[in-house]
């Protein structure tokens, strides 16, 4: 199959190499319709990850059609149309019966999702069923394999509730999922920390009621000017650093608590005197996809939420290095591929 090979920082190249195959009897083969870069996969392009072995296939995010499965696959089926999440997950395990099935005792991951093929661990527990054949849906129902999930997550985290007042920090994808998860949770008031106005027209779109453009001390002011000084009342970190963190803990209203997902990065101290002193929460982490799907994909297949507005480039799988260039100086918010 042709897939996308990380050989190393900013190398990314379309390349030949062995199609999956079933390794379990609760395997199944997904051919991919749609896929796209992950923010994430830009610490691993920009040689920021640590213990990377090169090269390998990358990519984690894609929805298509079964096209093999193994005979203890029970509820899908050979042409079945599904949702890939990234994390896979076996269902039964103690941490996947408590909702945490990103933790999932049997956890495997999507490995080749910017490819033509992906294998899907434990496919019953995993894969989400596309009802649609709507081909406008495809954004979103690409969304829902990560961005939106992890968006969703954050604002759960958090404790979003309506009539909330919610600060997402970020506006990568994530971000700007964070902000619709936000609104279709009832907040009341969504400030969304942004500085670019592409960026900010989505968050607008999704809901977002006041938008800062400033960042560090300069943000955190602007944030608790908005706040009567005060502070949000749930808090989405949707980045992954010291910096973002730190905004975060410093923009909370004391007894509220901090949503994070974005991936760690050059975190090396959480704020806990700010966290103590203001007696602050902390959840989140990867977002165990499969538990919000079926609440999920009914919004997107109605038309209810949109995110697949976050795509605002759609190359073919061919220009998949170019689709990295683009997102990696920010001409991108995200790259949806076409194999």
């Amino acid at each position: 199959m042709r897939a996308t090979i990380i050989h190393g920082p900013k190398d990314i190249r379309l390349e030949t190499t062995a199609d999956p195959a079933l390794q379990a009897a609760t395997d199944a083969i997904v051919r991919i319709t749609a896929a796209c870069i992950c923010g994430s996969d830009l610490w691993h392009y920009r040689g920021l990850s640590k213990g990377q072995v090169f090269p390998r296939t990358i990519g984690h995010e894609c929805l298509g059609e079964i096209v093999e499965i193994g005979t203890d696959v029970e509820d899908f089926a050979i042409g079945d149309r599904v949702v890939v999440p990234f994390n896979h997950c076996c269902g039964r395990c103690t941490n996947c019966l408590a909702g945490v099935q990103s933790a999932c005792l049997q956890r495997s991951l999507t490995t080749s999702g910017q490819a033509e093929y992906a294998r899907v661990g434990h496919a019953d527990a995993s894969l989400m069923r596309i009802e649609t054949d709507d081909h406008d849906r495809i954004p979103s129902l690409l969304a829902l394999s990560d961005v939106m999930a992890t968006g969703w997550h954050a604002a759960v985290c958090a404790g979003v509730t309506a009539g909330m007042t919610v600060v997402v920090v970020g506006d990568g994808a994530v971000g700007l999922c964070g902000v619709l998860a936000a609104q279709q949770l009832g907040a009341e008031r969504i400030i969304a920390m942004s500085r670019h106005e592409d960026r900010q027209r989505i968050a607008t779109a999704f809901g977002a009621t006041d938008l800062v453009a400033e960042r560090g001390a300069d943000g955190e002011s602007r944030v608790k000017d908005l706040t009567d000084g005060i502070g949000a009342d749930a808090v989405l970190e949707c980045v992954g650093t010291g910096e973002s963190l730190a905004t975060a803990y410093a923009i909370a209203r004391p007894g509220s608590t901090v949503g994070f997902v974005g991936v760690p990065h050059g975190v090396e101290n959480v704020p806990m005197f700010v966290g103590f002193a203001k007696n602050l929460g902390l959840r989140g982490g990867s977002a165990p996809v499969r538990k919000y799907l079926p609440t999920l994909l009914p919004l997107v297949e109605s038309g209810a939420i949109t995110p697949g507005l976050v795509f605002d480039l759609d190359l073919s799988l061919d220009a998949v290095a170019e689709g990295y260039l683009a997102m990696d100086t920010r001409r991108a918010t995200k790259v949806l591929l076409r194999p």
